[in-house]
């Protein structure tokens, strides 16, 4: 015992942390031990301080939850007499002590019910109503009310077997008829402290989670809606009620549910009060409760057809939380939790037969119609001053608030349809057109919000109000940030519709171009003119050489971050796509001249980390345009109805992209020279060129010998996995022209054999670069096996199956899954395969044994599905020379499981699904992980 003080007291008290882990360490050890039978006793006698008698509870706690099996049948009465006089004990002293006591009897209930100690509760019930001695009434009552409430706790997280948790569940019902007229007693007696009563409340909560039937709690929810009024017993009488109403076993009990309704709507006073003396706790409370029974149950009551009304009057109730007065999150945090209550009773109207819910529609649109302009009403913005007063944390929270209600305007959409929109259209007009009153920004703003918010999702090609709405937009007054924003955002939602009414064009694209210069419109603006620039480009050209001027003033002036910079380099490649070639030519000149100006001045300069960055801006906004000015799409896209544009004679001449690469190339190389060491401006030139080759395909023809010149000399002096990702580019789109043929093989060749070197030397320290060369193998075996001339092994490339970084293990055993089929067609593959395929059998099975993370064990089941299907002569043998040495894959397997494992795997020549799980079952085994809980994650 001297022990167990002195580790408490460390555990306690001793500022080491060092010290308070062994403490714990140990202690958790005695918990477990023989002794701590005889110790738990002594320690929680009254002359200890709380602290000692609480370990000493804990330890017959978990003795009693976790090692069961260890108490021999004889010593159960006495354990529990002892516990029910500790309990009676420890009533009037300390809390926490008392608590973990509780906890320990109602394990023990748990683990003798219902055979051993079948009337547990009613006993418990018995056993504290007697009365007590030396213990008072009350202090007696509160004991009990904690062991009821703490039982349903302890069975949630019990670890009784699953046909036993069946049975208890059952028996634990059983005894609700006990502790039901006890509670109801308690609650409606007028002497009941509200201490007692809110202890009731709180054993109510616990004991609904074992799906009480709502018919048997019936009394004691009315109950807790007569606590509500009572200040001191409201928060704990709405968790009651919500936790009683959200059973999903509830809504079997229509006829109390029915009762529910006029309960809560009796609420509604209260609310109107609490709003008024701005009480957030109260509204909160009374909305959760209304939303509970709306959303849990709005099926079935809409079905009890006679009470719509009332109904009714409850789906009005949170409407009225859903409007409630104030700005969310500042001054009320209520609105937010009605927004799924909408998208359930919207889901339970429509999912009606076509009769039954033109009936209900005629009563809900009205509803719905009202709904949209409440939310519109609460995604408004606070006045200027008010907004600037808001923490950024509160800002942030208003913001996904607006997402949430932009979500369910588009889901409200649905129910009520095009005349939404003319609805919101009407409601702008008249705002903007009228004479009288002046009106706020923050009013436009949220209609247009509305607006955005549908357009963005649904196809509103065909809303005949659309037109009227980009008439308006010029009409609006913008004279604010966020109204701006979003009038920039409606803008890019209806850019599918400017295409097809490209005569619209001219009245919202010179907004959309003053937005340009605005750096606080930067997201809106840019995203909105990519969308103009994607959507509508054949119907732009007469307006490209102003969106080409404007675009080169905020890029010169630095105006945007290097994202939006990137997007806008993006839009104007869109932009360019669909003009004549020399119209390309003349404004990619104009455009990219002052960069590769700029370009040619840093590269001249010493490298330093900014003219770094400013190289990489420079590259990024190369090969950002390169990626989206694709001139091959204008004669795949000339269909019906195209603009003469579209039907335009295929262009000729060298593609526009490739001429500018051409004419900048020798610069790149001057930069590549001196900045090879880094990887960061190597991917950034990489990346031109990759995206250049993804976007122009056979266009990029010309440039192909230079660019496998420049990339073999790069990577020989400095290999890095971004070029080798490039050539990987390369070699598949230009490996089957005969033409282009000899400059890639010398490239793919140069780049193994510079590969092979650094895997000789150790390739530990270039995950990277092996996980590239793999997928550049794999994507290339045809390739790689014309290469098979170079005389390869499969060494090297086995010893990446066993490296830590799993991208690189993928890649490598997709390549060998890719190369194992061609054993039997390609004699030099068969041979590798024959020579080396043990090695790769024991890397396999290794991994298996535990060397490789559980999450790979699929790609390395696929490999050895692959030597099964196509080597299953070699795989036989070499499976059973493997699994003969002692301890191999794994010390903790036996030779009748390798046995087991070997047959399974060789069975199994067509089903792959199969022969992953028997690799998974086989895996557990080897880590000592087979039926444990961390297996179950698996």
């Amino acid at each position: 015992h001297a022990f167990i003080y002195v580790a408490l007291h460390q555990l306690y008290y001793d500022p080491n942390i060092e010290n308070k882990n062994l403490a714990q360490k140990w202690l958790m050890q005695a918990q477990v031990s023989p002794q701590a039978w005889q110790f738990c006793w002594v320690l929680l006698r009254p002359e200890k301080v709380p602290e000692i008698q609480y370990f000493g509870a804990s330890a017959l706690h978990t003795k009693i939850s976790r090692y069961w099996g260890d108490i021999p049948t004889e010593q159960y009465d006495t354990l529990k007499t002892q516990l029910f006089s500790q309990i009676a004990r420890f009533a009037s002293g300390s809390k926490i002590v008392l608590t973990r006591l509780c906890v320990a009897l109602a394990s023990l209930a748990l683990n003798m019910m219902p055979e051993v100690w079948p009337g547990a509760v009613s006993e418990m019930v018995h056993m504290f109503q007697e009365e007590g001695g030396e213990v008072d009434g009350r202090a007696r009552c509160l004991a009990l009310l904690e062991l009821l409430t703490v039982l349903p706790e302890e069975f949630q997280t019990s670890r009784l077997p699953q046909y036993r948790k069946g049975q208890v569940r059952g028996a634990l019902g059983r005894e609700w008829a006990a502790v039901y007229p006890l509670l109801q007693q308690l609650l409606r007696q007028p002497d009941s402290p509200p201490l007692v009563k809110a202890r009731v409340l709180k054993c109510l909560s616990s004991w609904v989670l074992l799906d009480v039937p709502l018919n048997e709690s019936e009394g004691l929810v009315e109950a807790s809606f007569t606590a509500l009024s009572d200040p001191e017993l409201f928060d704990t009488a709405v968790e009651a009620i919500v936790n009683t109403i959200s059973q999903p076993d509830s809504q079997r009990y229509v006829n109390t549910l029915l009762k529910l309704v006029p309960q809560v709507l009796q609420l509604q006073e209260q609310l109107r009060d609490a709003i008024q003396n701005g009480d957030m706790e109260t509204s909160h409370g009374i909305c959760r409760i209304a939303v509970s029974l709306g959303e849990n149950h709005s099926s079935t009551l809409l079905e009890q057809v006679e009470h719509w009304q009332s109904f009714l009057a409850l789906v009005n109730m949170i409407m009225f939380c859903t409007g409630i007065p104030g700005h969310y999150p500042v001054n009320e945090t209520t609105s937010s939790l009605t927004l799924t209550f909408w998208y359930t009773l919207q889901d339970d109207i429509m999912s009606f037969e076509a009769e039954k819910q033109a009936v209900y529609l005629q009563v809900y649109r009205p509803v719905y119609f009202q709904l949209v302009d409440v939310l519109l009403h609460k995604a408004q913005f606070p006045t200027d001053e008010e907004y600037a007063s808001w923490s950024s944390d509160e800002k942030e929270q208003f913001r996904i608030y607006r997402v949430d209600i932009s979500d369910t305007l588009m889901y409200v959409y649905e129910m009520l349809g095009a005349e939404l929109l003319s609805n919101l259209y009407d409601k702008l007009g008249r705002l903007l057109t009228s004479t009288e009153q002046t009106t706020t920004w923050q009013h436009t703003e949220a209609l247009l919000y509305g607006f955005q918010s549908i357009a963005e999702t649904i196809d509103v090609n065909y809303s005949d109000v659309i037109p009227g709405l980009i008439g308006l937009i010029p009409r609006i007054n913008i004279n604010n940030v966020q109204l701006a924003d979003t009038v920039m955002f409606t803008i890019g939602a209806l850019a599918e519709w400017l295409a097809d009414h490209p005569v619209m064009l001219s009245s919202v694209l010179p907004l959309v171009l003053q937005a340009l210069g605005n750096p606080d419109l930067s997201v809106s603006s840019v995203s909105t003119l990519k969308k103009i620039c994607r959507e509508c480009k054949y119907d732009l050209p007469p307006y490209a050489t102003n969106i080409v001027a404007v675009s080169q003033e905020v890029l010169i002036k630095q105006i945007h971050k290097t994202s939006q910079c990137m997007w806008l380099m993006q839009a104007l490649g869109f932009l360019l796509s669909a003009l004549p070639v020399e119209e390309i030519l003349r404004n990619l000149h104009s455009l990219i001249t002052p960069y590769i100006q700029q370009l040619e001045k840093l590269s001249e300069e010493t490298p330093n980390p900014s003219n770094k960055l400013a190289i990489i801006h420079i590259l990024g906004l190369l090969s950002n345009l390169f990626t989206t000015l694709d001139i091959t799409k204008q004669e795949e896209e000339s269909g019906e109805n195209a603009p003469p544009i579209k039907s335009a004679p295929p262009q000729t001449g060298p593609n526009p992209v490739v001429v500018v690469l051409q004419q900048v190339f020798a610069l790149i190389q001057t930069v590549l020279s001196k900045w090879l060491n880094d990887s960061q401006v190597v991917e950034a030139v990489c990346a031109i060129f990759e995206k250049s080759v993804k976007t122009l395909l056979h266009d990029f023809a010309p440039m192909v010998s230079q660019l496998s010149e420049m990339l073999g000399q790069m990577y020989s002096t400095i290999p890095q996995a971004s070029a080798l990702d490039l050539t990987r580019q390369m070699v598949h789109i230009f490996a089957s022209e005969t033409n282009h043929f000899p400059p890639i093989k010398a490239l793919f060749e140069l780049v193994t054999s510079v590969t092979l070197t650094i895997f000789q030397q150790g390739p530990r320290d270039h995950p990277d670069i092996v996980d590239s060369f793999m997928q550049l193998q794999a994507q290339v075996c045809f390739w790689f096996l014309i290469s098979f001339t170079l005389g390869f092994s499969l060494l090297f490339r086995v010893l990446s199956l066993k490296f830590p970084e799993a991208p690189t293990v993928k890649s490598t055993c997709f390549f060998f899954t890719e190369l194992i089929p061609h054993c039997a067609d390609i004699p030099p593959v068969g041979q590798v395969v024959q020579e080396d395929g043990k090695l790769l059998l024991l890397a396999v099975l290794e991994a298996i044994g535990g060397q490789s993370s559980r999450s790979l064990m699929d790609q390395f089941a696929e490999v050895l599905f692959c030597l099964n299907k196509h080597c299953f002569a070699l795989l036989t043998v070499w499976l059973k020379e493997a699994l003969r040495s002692p301890g191999f894959p794994s010390s903790r397997v036996s030779d009748d499981q390798k046995d087991t494992f070997s047959q399974q795997v060789l069975r199994e020549r067509v089903n792959k699904r199969r022969v992953k799980d028997i690799v998974k079952e086989f895996t557990l085994v080897c880590r000592g992980l087979h039926g444990t809980e961390y297996a179950a994650d698996y």
